[in-house]
């Protein structure tokens, strides 16, 4: 079973691009989202959240407060490594207890940070999802109703989208030039056909 990872910068639109392929019947795995699951429920997260942040990182009703995190973490590099540091591990152990049980020709694995954490080195291929700066700035203001010095501060702490490039099996260009489904189309057919995403489009 093949592992192929997905990743791209803020507003790249890499969640669209998994529903798609959700959409063909293929497992997906959401990190980003397992990881806001887990820091809402693993025992050993929850015990680091409180000794980095303290008690108000969750409200009342134990539910995480996420808002609270963002702001501290916003301009402050070292509490955010803190934090991946934590949650990482938990998010490849939970990958590869959903691994074990999927049954498919591949499986996708969407993360933001798929490069940043080394997550990519559990993975087979890397399909890197691109975007001009300012679309992907234009389209996350628009989902999120954020500012563009908001949309700006989180870019600032990814890796550079270049700097991707060379982890990249197959380079999905999503400018609105092109359809997303076509594209994803032929990726899925490569894959079932040549059990790879290289030369794919």
């Amino acid at each position: 079973m093949k592992k192929i990872g997905i990743t791209g910068n803020i507003g790249s639109g890499k969640s669209t691009l998994t529903k798609i392929f959700s959409l063909l019947e293929v497992p997906v795995y959401d990190a980003d989202s397992r990881a806001k699951w887990l820091m809402q429920n693993h025992p050993d997260i929850q015990k680091g959240l409180i000794q980095l942040f303290g008690d108000e990182v969750y409200f009342l009703d134990k539910t995480l407060n996420r808002s609270f995190i963002a702001a501290k973490v916003f301009n402050n590099a070292e509490l955010l490594a803190s934090l991946n540091q934590l949650v990482h591990p938990p998010v490849f152990a939970d990958f590869d207890e959903w691994l074990s049980r999927q049954h498919a020709p591949y499986i996708v694995k969407e993360a933001a940070l798929l490069i940043e954490s080394k997550s990519y080195l559990q993975l087979d291929e890397i399909i890197l999802v691109c975007a001009p700066s300012a679309l992907r700035i234009k389209r996350t203001m628009e989902r999120d109703a954020a500012t563009e010095e908001a949309v700006l501060a989180r870019m600032k702490n990814q890796m550079d989208e270049a700097a991707k490039i060379p982890y990249a099996t197959c380079i999905l260009h999503n400018d609105g030039s092109d359809l997303l489904i076509p594209q994803v189309a032929k990726i899925h057919t490569h894959l079932l056909q040549f059990g790879t995403v290289k030369n794919a489009l």
